[in-house]
Order: C-alpha cells, then structure tokens, then sequence
C-alpha cells in the first residue's frame, strides 16, 4: 500500500505561507522554508509593535499635557495629582485631545482644579 502523505494539505500550507509573504524581497517571497522563516520574524515585529504603538501614544499625550499644563505654571505631575484630588477621572488620551483641539475648555479645567 503506498504512503499517503496529503498534498493537498501540505500544498495549501505552503501556498498560505508564500500568499503571506507577497511583496518580500529575493528568495523571502517565492522559497518556502526563508519565507516561513522571515515570515515568523515578521509577525513576531508586528506583534511587538503594537504594544510599541500604546507606549509611543501614551508618551505623546503626556508631552501634550504637560506642554499645555506649564503655559499656566503647572507641572504634569501636580496637575495629575491635583486632577485625582478633586475626583476628575478624564484620561491621558481625553486630556490631551482638550489640550490640543480646546484649549479654551483645557485652561478652564486648570482653573477648576487650582
């Protein structure tokens, strides 16, 4: 009796993992075993990345706040801290949308909260 060993199986596989690396450079678009290899290196960037992109954010809308924050004479620090006091429970992404786009309604927010 002959071995089965599923082409069709293993081809789709392989076909899956050469759709994926489409648009690579050389031999990392159309061989198998360096397209599944970059591929993996690939992915495990873009996984990374996306936990790099909350980071980068984050760090922008504290540069936004405290930029705002200090044409009043206030830290970042002690604005935060004073915004926890009274309650205020707005977050970093808000505050610096305010700071940005309405600084009208940012400096009145300063004012409620000195």
């Amino acid at each position: 009796m002959p071995r089965s060993v599923n082409a069709v199986a293993s081809r789709a596989r392989r076909k899956r993992i050469l759709k994926q690396a489409k648009g690579f450079y050389g031999k990392r678009k159309n061989v198998y075993t360096v397209a599944k290899n970059v591929l993996e290196k690939g992915l495990g960037y873009k996984y990374v990345g996306r936990k790099l992109k909350k980071r980068d954010y984050r760090g922008l809308w504290i540069a936004r706040i405290n930029a705002a924050v200090r044409e009043e004479g206030l830290s970042y620090s002690v604005f935060m801290h004073k915004l926890n006091e009274k309650g205020i429970t707005l977050n970093r992404k808000v505050l610096a949308d305010l700071a940005m786009n309405q600084p009208e309604s940012f400096k009145s927010l300063i004012a409620e909260v000195k």
